[in-house]
């Protein structure tokens, strides 16, 4: 087992000072943060600190940043396995768009309709006004892109699963932070003023609870509740001829009644996405609560089955694969955008302090950081 403890350096490496997660170094009063989680919120949160004249180190599972606007890859295209499409609201937020012209494109998705379990539409659509956008060519291109300088500045540890936060073993105000890696290689990081936590809720208050941390975070994530989702990702590339448009239906995106599945969309009818007919098909939350650990097998023939009978479309699929979330939907928010503990530097941020879309996390990121720096 290899233990190595980094101390950051007195000033954070700069790089292009334009852009806000490479701002100008810090001054008097700029401290180190540690963020947990590399999802919109995470690197909303950071880019803010970042921006601001703090130094921040953000620790990521996972091979990549992005959380659940991951985009996962086929021999036959793309798939957005995660957030489907994003809105905007907050001024903010679209001024953070801004800063990446041509990256996020609109998606004729505006009329969702509602089928029932035989594929019956049940309403002619949910007319919506807000316009529905997706990152291209995946829906993580936009945190990816937002985390990139981050990454170019070697701000962020990927594949490093955080399975403890501590006191700083060298500075008892301070924290360390506890991560495993690849093949089981344990890192201890030194030298944070604080700790953010940008994951879900329930994953926050499991890492407070297993550091033995007795915070006032503990109350407020313990009101959270976020169900589980399995994905299905199909591809029909035999719907690619000259005299086929499409293989299935003649739209591109429901919501459907069906007791297994709750939305359906085409992914080849978003914009930059391929030619190839793909669909990316979300279950029911409480089905998937019923069936999270169930075999992939089962769940894989249990939802091919219940997309047959809602499309109609019962053609053999040449690719199919599923990502199960164990944490997808906000079911019931916190009621407010972050919280933090300021008595021993912990905060916590993520979509589910304030509901479940990719807006709200980045909200979420950005008014923790403005609250902490």
């Amino acid at each position: 087992m290899s233990k190595t403890i980094p101390r950051p350096a007195k000033r954070p490496r700069r790089t292009d000072t334009s852009s806000p997660a490479t701002a100008a170094a810090p001054g008097r009063g700029a401290r180190h943060f540690a963020i947990i989680g590399a999802g919109m919120a995470g690197i909303a949160c950071a880019r803010t600190l970042v921006q601001a004249g703090h130094q921040v180190t953000v620790f990521e599972q996972a091979a990549a940043p992005g959380g659940r606007t991951a985009t996962v890859d086929s021999a036959f295209g793309s798939f957005d396995a995660g957030a489907q499409y994003f809105t905007v609201r907050d001024p903010r937020f679209a001024r953070a768009i801004d800063t990446v012209p041509g990256l996020c494109k609109p998606w004729s998705a505006n009329n969702v309709r509602v089928l029932d379990a035989s594929g019956r539409v049940t309403s002619p659509g949910l007319l919506s006004r807000e316009a529905h956008w997706v990152a291209s060519p995946g829906m993580q291109s936009l945190v990816a892109t937002w985390a990139q300088p981050l990454e170019q500045a070697g701000r962020i540890q990927l594949n490093a699963q955080v399975h403890r936060i501590e006191r700083d073993s060298l500075n008892p105000t301070g924290w360390q932070v506890r991560t495993e890696g690849l093949g089981g290689s344990q890192h201890v990081y030194a030298g944070f003023d604080a700790v953010l936590l940008s994951q879900p809720a329930t994953a926050s208050q499991a890492l407070l609870a297993k550091s033995a941390i007795d915070s006032t975070l503990t109350p407020s994530l313990a009101k959270v509740a976020i169900a589980p989702c399995w994905t299905l990702m199909l591809a029909y590339p035999q719907a690619v001829r000259p005299d086929l448009a499409t293989l299935g239906p003649q739209w591109n995106v429901a919501r459907s009644t069906h007791h297994r599945i709750a939305w359906l969309a085409r992914e080849s009818s978003k914009p930059g996405r391929g030619s190839v007919e793909r669909w990316t098909v979300q279950a029911n939350p409480a089905w998937s609560a019923e069936h999270l650990q169930d075999s992939e097998a089962r769940v894989q023939a249990k939802l091919l089955k219940a997309f047959a009978e809602v499309t109609g479309l019962r053609a053999e699929p040449a690719h199919a694969a599923l990502q199960r979330w164990t944490y997808a939907q906000t079911t019931h928010a916190l009621g407010k955008s972050h919280v933090w503990d300021a008595s021993l530097g912990l905060g916590a941020c993520g979509d589910w302090c304030l509901g479940h879309r990719l807006e709200d996390a980045f909200i979420s990121g950005l008014e923790l950081a403005l609250a902490v720096k």
